[in-house]
């Protein structure tokens, strides 16, 4: 960082007197540093023949690479950096852009957005810092550490002109007997919290669909391809033309949201805050 500094400083400055005054270096102290850069390099970076000295050609190549590492290693330093910030699509629709207003400029978020299960193996992996997604299906790895951010019912969606649409609610049981369009892979594993609703009432609806998008899913309500049960905030944040939302009055499961962090992931004050002003966002409403 030493010669970083020096190179960019003899850049700026104009010669290797001035570089020295600006970073408080003696002048021979900022000749050997470049000296030592231009030897790891391969490749003269002044010439010293001029006077006052001259950026070579790759010199001037390597000049903004230089300034984008000092950069970096200020933001870094000063509480700044990229956090790299994992979510499902219902909650990065809802919560990313709250998050993104509440930030300091010098803090980057770059959305990772995927399906509730992949998001586990992209943290396990370091592929993201944070994940906000649902507790089901349940985490398997011991590694990761969670928090309760909130928690929203399950509602039913109906075509405009279906019978039952126009109900204040309707329960599970009656919900059974239909065709059902719900939140998850076909081919995975059953955990979600729709599943564990008709579970638990010890039942064992027919599934016509199911799918990780809630436009999707409403697509397919639209269409008339069956009744749509998922959490509320997937409905609230999606387009419910040609559709409504019926509560569901005695489903008896709640989807629960967490902030999912590995338990022993060292904090950077970057992360540190995103945590913190994911904590102090209110829970979503219908």
């Amino acid at each position: 960082m030493d010669w970083i500094v020096s190179f960019v400083a003899v850049a700026r400055h104009g010669g290797f007197s001035a570089a020295g005054k600006a970073v408080f270096r003696g002048q021979s102290r900022i000749s050997e540093h470049v000296a030592e850069l231009e030897r790891a390099l391969g490749v003269r970076l002044f010439d010293r023949t001029a006077h006052p000295a001259r950026l070579t050609p790759e010199g001037r190549a390597l000049v903004p690479y230089a300034e984008m590492i000092l950069t970096r290693l200020n933001d870094l330093s000063s509480g700044g950096a990229e956090v790299r910030f994992g979510t499902y699509p219902s909650a990065a629709a809802w919560l990313f852009p709250q998050v993104v207003q509440r930030l300091p400029a010098k803090i980057r978020l770059m959305l990772v957005e995927g399906p509730s299960i992949d998001l586990e193996s992209a943290l396990l992996r370091g592929d993201i810092d944070l994940a906000i997604r649902p507790v089901h299906p349940l985490v398997a790895a011991e590694s990761l550490e969670h928090e309760i951010l909130w928690r929203e019912p399950l509602v039913a969606v109906f075509t405009e002109s279906h019978p039952l649409a126009a109900r204040d609610s309707i329960g599970i049981e009656q919900l059974a007997e239909l065709p059902l369009i719900s939140i998850g892979d076909s081919s995975g594993p059953r955990q979600f919290e729709s599943h564990l609703a008709f579970a638990s009432a010890g039942l064992t609806p027919a599934s016509a669909f199911r799918t990780n998008q809630p436009q999707t899913l409403l697509s397919l309500v639209r269409h008339g391809l069956g009744v749509g049960v998922t959490n509320e905030l997937a409905v609230t944040t999606a387009n419910l033309t040609g559709v409504r939302r019926v509560p569901i009055d005695d489903a008896g499961v709640e989807r629960q949201v967490a902030l999912f962090c590995r338990a022993e992931q060292p904090r950077s004050p970057a992360l540190n805050r995103v945590i913190e002003v994911v904590r102090s966002i209110p829970p979503p409403t219908g």
